[in-house]
């Protein structure tokens, strides 16, 4: 069963909604599922990325400022 939808105020660009509008008048979707289509798409990446950073945690940094002086030691920058 899905959930009941929440109702929500979203402030959008002229332009955006406009495309908005046109691109759910061409498709058989809603402007409420591309949102809810380009949120989860978001979150996915945000999901992702997260991931990513747990993978690699052990993994040694480096100072941005060495890799920039060996950048200019081996005549790269």
């Amino acid at each position: 069963m899905e959930k009941a939808s929440k109702r929500v105020t979203v402030y959008l660009q002229p332009e955006y909604h406009q495309a908005l509008r046109i691109k759910a008048a061409e498709t058989e979707y809603s402007v409420s599922e591309l949102v809810n289509e380009a949120v989860q798409n978001a979150l996915r990446e945000d999901a992702l990325d997260l991931e990513a950073f747990e993978t690699r945690a052990d993994e040694p940094s480096i100072a941005f400022e060495k890799v920039l002086q060996k950048l200019r030691k081996d005549g790269k920058l």
